[in-house]
């Protein structure tokens, strides 16, 4: 379906999560002189407009990054710096009218002999998106399907790479396809790091994702989730989540103070958070599905 454009929901908390993990992971392959490839299945437009038609028609961002303050998370610089990136230098912060997506964070992150992939089917975001990167010859767009693109780019010439997995499951059977397709990256190119996003408005469907993914033998993976309130049933997503194959060993110990700190931030009476190890040497019997915040 081509319905859907992120610009609705640009700086909402499920951005906000999936962004701060972007950034923690794009930095980790930089700490090492070796190129790597960045793969992007569903990369949008590129930026987004907070003064937009589309943004101010939902105001989702007032419920994310608009209720984040940058001097109360010095943890968060450079995720930060994106945001504002004359912060720095003028002392000031002003009024936020922009947010970026993935490929603008990439696109920071790139080193000369990185590269990266973008895909998006949507016509009018990619050619948003085909603007952007016009003229950069370490990224390259792509107008089809991410989920088959990115098979054909595995593994990278790199040997060394991340996957971001975020489509907007506006099909149910986006939930399985995305499971399979993952899977079967991961077999095909098994050291990369893969960040797969998803949306909690059927908790049932998480977890039968989680299995799969679970007994699928993948070494290495971690779940992080970020919610404005509990699961309900009623229509609509409450939390968004992130799962990470083969993470940085530094990031679940950033997340772990980190992600109570934002739902209190984000929803000081309701805002739900999650943390897991699925596989690894620290995995551990299913904590409970969610915490909420307490005052």
């Amino acid at each position: 379906m081509l319905s859907y454009r992120h610009g609705y929901h640009a700086g909402n908390f499920a951005d906000v999560l999936k962004h701060i993990i972007l950034v923690e992971l794009l930095d980790y392959l930089t700490l090492k002189e070796k190129p790597f490839d960045y793969i992007d299945s569903h990369a949008g437009a590129g930026w987004h407009k907070l003064n937009s038609e589309q943004a101010n028609k939902t105001s989702e961002y007032t419920t994310g990054i608009g209720r984040l303050d940058a001097d109360d998370f010095p943890e968060l610089e450079q995720y930060f710096s994106l945001l504002y990136p004359d912060r720095k230098t003028t002392g000031k912060v002003q009024k936020l009218s922009r947010y970026p997506g993935s490929p603008a964070i990439a696109k920071h992150y790139l080193r000369h002999r990185d590269r990266g992939w973008l895909f998006e089917i949507h016509p009018t975001d990619y050619a948003a998106l085909h603007k952007l990167m016009a003229g950069d010859t370490q990224m390259r767009t792509f107008g089809e399907d991410g989920l088959q693109g990115m098979m054909g780019r595995l593994p990278p010439p790199s040997k060394r790479g991340l996957v971001l997995i975020d489509p907007s499951y506006e099909i149910k059977s986006d939930y399985q396809r995305v499971t399979e397709q993952l899977i079967r990256a991961y077999h095909k190119f098994a050291t990369g790091i893969y960040a797969l996003w998803y949306p909690v408005v059927d908790r049932d469907r998480i977890n039968r994702l989680e299995r799969q993914l679970i007994g699928a033998g993948i070494r290495r993976m971690q779940l992080f989730e970020l919610g404005l309130q509990s699961d309900t049933t009623e229509r609509g997503m409450t939390s968004a989540g992130m799962i990470v194959i083969n993470p940085p060993w530094t990031l679940f110990d950033k997340m772990q103070p980190l992600l109570p700190k934002l739902a209190e931030k984000l929803a000081p009476e309701t805002g739900v958070y999650r943390l897991e190890v699925l596989a690894g040497e620290d995995a551990a019997p299913p904590r409970p599905r969610q915490r909420r915040n307490t005052r």
